[in-house]
């Protein structure tokens, strides 16, 4: 096969997934000779018909390989169907040899140095952080991806309905791909050193009680209001090793103004550092577009080819209005992007598992 040409993108939004599905694919036909990797990604509405969905894609299209998964909306280029039922795809030219798809069943094949990945989990799979970091140590290569989000069935993509672990689609050098990530927050003080810990109760932050630096970084309006923190003050825990800036996002899991005691959802070890952050539409939408303004630099001057948007279930019309949205925000960057997504339950960057972020990856 040939180089990679422009992707094709394709949606639709019915309650009948058969016709949600006939305008996805009259959007995106007739297809380049050399397609032969696809993109799929349902709303939650349509999750029960995963299955049809997809023998009518590999049947119309004849690509075998489609990866993708469900999500409480969906992105389809400067577009968003948030908890409605719709469906979107993309098609792909990849040069022959250059991807691989990766399933339980499946392993890439021996030789094969992949060094980006795409990756689908059901977030309910017991061990999935370990499973995630496996995919950056064995087989190796750079992951992004997403956890399926429904209210019914979670169906995981990889040729066929996958389950038991992440599956996705294996990217060697001959695909070129910069990605990046909007974490949606805003830091309210400096990084700080977790002096003492218990699991996951951060007991003293640089030696000082952990509510007492929380305290006087959130104010005395917030501190007065405890109520008030859910949803928009967060810890951001450093990522060792990473990019500057870099931090995965957790809930103020609670507070213990007596002891002096903070909680996050997750274990925490001494010497690890952490900030608190804020979380709003202006943070979000500022956060969003340094990300976009990254990407447009590294990208170069020649459009890239296609994209993937995977994005926080909690983001969408929570965080963004109806007139610029994520989707409208990339729109305006990159005009003529083909682009699909998902908002889910979690968002994969680097292997790792996160929240409440927008991870964008383009194909150059």
């Amino acid at each position: 096969m040939g180089n990679m040409e422009r992707f094709s993108v394709g949606w639709g939004a019915d309650a009948d997934w058969r016709n949600a599905l006939e305008e996805s694919l009259e959007r995106v036909e007739p297809l380049s000779g050399d397609a032969n990797l696809g993109f799929v990604y349902l709303s939650d509405h349509l999750a029960g018909e995963a299955a049809s969905i997809l023998t009518v894609l590999r049947g119309r299209t004849g690509i075998d390989d489609w990866v993708g998964t469900t999500g409480i909306g969906i992105v389809a280029n400067g577009q968003q169907f948030f908890d409605t039922p719709a469906l979107a795809i993309m098609v792909a030219s990849i040069p022959h040899g250059a991807g691989h798809l990766l399933t339980p069943t499946q392993p890439l094949p021996a030789g094969f140095r992949p060094w980006f990945g795409v990756a689908h989990a059901d977030p309910t799979l017991e061990g999935l952080p370990e499973q995630l970091a496996a995919l950056e140590s064995e087989p190796g290569g750079y992951w992004v991806g997403g956890l399926a989000a429904s209210r019914g069935p979670n169906p995981v993509i990889a040729r066929s309905l996958v389950t038991g672990t992440a599956a996705g689609v294996a990217f060697s050098e001959q695909v070129p791909v910069v990605t990046a990530l909007s974490q949606g927050c805003t830091p309210i003080g400096p990084s700080r050193e977790i002096t003492k810990a218990e699991r996951n109760i951060i007991v003293e932050l640089d030696g000082q009680p952990a509510f007492e630096v929380f305290k006087a970084e959130i104010g005395e309006v917030l501190a007065r209001n405890l109520n008030r923190i859910p949803g928009f003050i967060f810890a951001g825990l450093s990522n060792a090793g990473s990019d500057g800036g870099n931090y995965l996002v957790r809930d103020i899991a609670g507070v213990d103004p007596q002891h002096g005691l903070v909680a996050v959802p997750q274990d925490v070890t001494v010497g690890e550092r952490v900030m608190f952050c804020r979380r709003d539409s202006g943070a979000a939408a500022t956060d969003m577009t340094r990300m976009l303004g990254s990407l447009a630099e590294r990208s170069g001057p020649t459009p890239p080819r296609g994209g993937l948007y995977f994005s926080c279930l909690g983001r969408g019309p929570s965080l963004f209005d109806d007139e610029r949205s994520e989707a409208a925000m990339i729109r305006e960057r990159f005009p003529d992007l083909p682009l699909v997504g998902f908002f889910g339950n979690g968002e994969i960057a680097n292997s790792r598992l996160y929240a409440y972020t927008g991870v964008l990856s383009l194909f150059l």
